[in-house]
């Protein structure tokens, strides 16, 4: 339910202070490419910019997404990597997320492999490990460095759940904004739960729409 505020703390990935202590529904509306390169901008019940994400288009290179606060200031740098199995002769491409320390140093957030290239996504799940959190278990892959996504983010009809199976964020269109705008790619929403790290859920969103080929891309 809206508002509703919860108990259970979430650690954050980025920092506590882009979590809400009731359930957030953030909008989410692309940008054009001819106008200003693409990217999109989200914003909060109050129409206020909260996050930007900049991509190929703004930044001139490929395989690479920046998440801003509304401020403008640089919160998430993410980039796809590749990395050789020999053991399997493939090539495993990964992207990662990185955070910065008080001295603006890069400190490594999460892990998302390609869904395009991993073995490991079966039924529409996608598993994202978060880096920099103790394992409960080294023979247990759902354990508490996983969120997971479960759903199809081209039909912005997509659940990201916590190890436990929780929901901790959903993309959802509305019926009425989708008649709106007529394409559902162009505006629709995060629902972020209390407690849990916006920044981190808007990043996640962003490796998304780099991948399905969106407003992120060139």
């Amino acid at each position: 339910m809206m508002g509703v505020r919860s108990s259970k703390a979430v650690d954050p990935v980025l920092s506590r202070r882009y979590s809400s202590e009731s359930e957030a529904t953030l909008v989410v509306r692309r940008r054009p490419h001819m106008v200003n390169g693409g990217g999109f901008v989200v914003s909060n019940s109050k129409q206020q910019v909260v996050f930007t994400v900049d991509g190929c288009g703004v930044l001139g290179t490929k395989d690479k997404l920046v998440l801003k606060n509304g401020d403008g200031n640089d919160l998430l740098l993410i980039r796809k990597m590749g990395g050789m199995v020999q053991a399997l002769n493939m090539v495993h491409k990964k992207w990662e997320g990185f955070g910065y320390d008080k001295e603006g140093t890069e400190k490594l957030l999460f892990t998302l492999k390609d869904p395009k290239e991993s073995c490991l996504v079966q039924h529409g799940l996608i598993r994202i490990l978060v880096h920099g959190k103790p394992k409960i278990s080294t023979c247990n892959i759902y354990n508490n460095n996983y969120v997971q996504i479960r759903g199809s983010f081209a039909e912005r009809d997509c659940n990201i759940m916590d190890s436990d199976g929780r929901n901790i964020a959903q993309v959802r269109i509305e019926k009425e904004m989708e008649e709106m705008v007529g394409n559902k790619k162009d505006l629709y929403n995060i629902i972020v739960k209390a407690n849990v790290d916006q920044a981190f859920i808007v990043g996640v969103i962003a490796v998304l729409d780099y991948i399905h080929g969106e407003s992120t891309i060139c």
